[in-house]
């Protein structure tokens, strides 16, 4: 991944004076010697300096572990532990901290070896809240070392996204598009969650692009495109200029970015970027996000959020689709019905001009954008790419800032099924068990706009903890019900 962080949990064990220091000791490393069996040691740091036990021990073990360059905190209760020493180590650690506890061992070893780590838990867990200091804490956050150290794996992609989101700056061109005040949402809480951003004038990014006018780097860009794009390059008489954005948008991260280290966009696509710069940024969008940086489309800032949070925690290519339309009721008993396990209202069609990345499609060919042309001329239209999405898992989720400012979020599991589109741009056949019922006391209830962001494969459970830790309310984290179960909206009698 080059446009997110490299993971380096420091394992810091913690003990209560009153208790044998071995336990955790003997903990630890059992703990360190199970992640390394299981999962390699790329991934933690083992704090040898001391077993923390009071606040100066804190300060030792805070100093070690930023010497050693870790970026991510496991506070580790080998005994019942210490609770304002290991909560102050979260409170003045500087990335995400997660709290897991060691469960005893055997029943043969109960006096002197019993750590009570299950009732330190418990105070732990009130004393960052006396603090104001977060953590995260699993599902079930006391077990062996072998399953403290699966703890501490699905941590890593919590962490990653944590950290990434700590240093990223999204970087805007043009207001939103008119008749788009969906995609228009305060940007106060990018600020709360510690994103920068950076918000242009698509005149300002329209002069760098003139700026790039005779770019020696365009043929080689070209040549990228068309070994990309093989039979499908129906329009290799718009690559160079299309080549010629790709430079601009590059220049313009690296020498705007300043002291982030990451990076997405939110561009603007339409009504006079066409006619201005006599194509559509579709392929583009899609290229850059196959490199790792994001971009949505419509200046769709929270879309762009989104997706980066999708790219961290997968280590994938994501994209952002319009939730767009119902399938037809002959395809569905055609291509779906008896055939998969959904019914007609758990499916609808995921789509875009062409700005999901080739990788996701299952082919692809460049054209023009159909819609766009029906109102302009279609030379200056040409640059989305078209074609299916490919089959598989997915997550569709969004991360949304009310009119008022307060953090909303959604997230649903499902699956890109393999029925062709027989449509346009980049677009596929989804389903989503119990769908119709989610569309309506979620996204419409909840006030989402049409822009989702998917990331491929199910990864609900790590973007759930990340919303949770960044401080979106439970209650406002929507998901798709299962059926028997009923969202608070829903009418009872219906």
């Amino acid at each position: 991944m080059n446009n997110a962080p490299v993971v380096k949990i420091g394992i810091v064990a913690v003990s209560r004076d009153c208790f044998p220091e071995s336990l955790s000791v003997n903990r630890r490393k059992a703990l360190v010697d199970a992640y390394k069996n299981k999962y390699g040691d790329a991934d933690i740091y083992e704090c040898p300096i001391c077993i923390v036990e009071s606040e100066l021990h804190m300060v030792q073990a805070l100093e070690d572990i930023k010497k050693a360059g870790c970026n991510a905190l496991c506070v580790y209760l080998g005994n019942f532990g210490p609770e304002i020493a290991e909560t102050l180590l979260a409170k003045h650690f500087d990335g995400p901290v997660m709290f897991c506890a060691a469960a005893e061992e055997s029943q043969n070893d109960l006096k002197g070896g019993r750590g009570d780590a299950y009732c330190g838990m418990l105070n732990a867990s009130y004393n960052l809240k006396l603090r104001n200091t977060k953590a995260y804490i699993p599902e079930y956050p006391v077990g062996t070392a072998e399953e403290c150290a699966d703890m501490i794996k699905e941590f890593v992609p919590i962490a990653r996204t944590l950290d990434a989101l700590a240093n990223l700056k999204i970087i805007s061109f043009g207001p939103r598009p008119l008749n788009f005040l969906a995609c228009n949402a305060p940007i106060k809480q990018l600020y709360n969650l510690g994103v920068e951003i950076e918000e242009n004038s698509e005149l300002d990014l329209f002069e760098a692009f003139k700026k790039h006018n005779g770019d020696s780097r365009i043929p080689a860009k070209v040549k990228e495109m068309e070994e990309e794009l093989g039979t499908g390059n129906n329009k290799p008489e718009i690559l160079p200029k299309l080549a010629q954005y790709e430079l601009t948008l590059l220049d313009w991260v690296e020498e705007h970015k300043g002291y982030r280290k990451y990076v997405a966009i939110a561009g603007k696509c339409w009504p006079a970027f066409q006619t201005q710069f006599g194509f559509v940024p579709c392929y583009v969008n899609s290229r850059l996000t196959g490199m790792g940086i994001p971009v949505s489309c419509e200046v769709d800032i929270y879309g762009a959020l989104s997706e980066f949070i999708g790219y961290c925690v997968s280590e994938d290519v994501v994209t952002l689709l319009d939730i767009n339309n119902s399938v037809p009721a002959d395809m569905y008993k055609e291509a779906i019905e008896g055939k998969f396990p959904y019914t007609h209202k758990d499916t609808f069609m995921g789509f875009h001009c062409g700005n999901t990345c080739s990788k996701k499609l299952s082919s692809c060919g460049m054209q023009y954008q159909m819609i766009m042309a029906r109102n302009l001329p279609e030379e200056v239209t040409q640059g989305t790419l078209e074609g299916d999405i490919v089959p598989g898992d997915i997550t569709f989720f969004r991360l949304q800032s009310t009119a008022d400012a307060e953090l909303r979020a959604y997230i649903a599991h499902g699956e890109v099924l393999p029925v062709a589109s027989k449509s346009f741009g980049g677009i596929g056949v989804f389903a989503i068990p119990e769908m119709g019922r989610f569309y309506r006391h979620v996204l419409i209830e909840k006030n989402f706009p049409h822009h989702g962001a998917v990331a491929f494969g199910h990864f609900g459970k790590a973007i759930y903890e990340v919303f949770k830790y960044i401080g979106v309310d439970v209650a406002e984290i929507g998901y798709n019900q299962p059926a028997g179960v009923r969202y608070p909206t829903e009418n009872p009698f219906a």
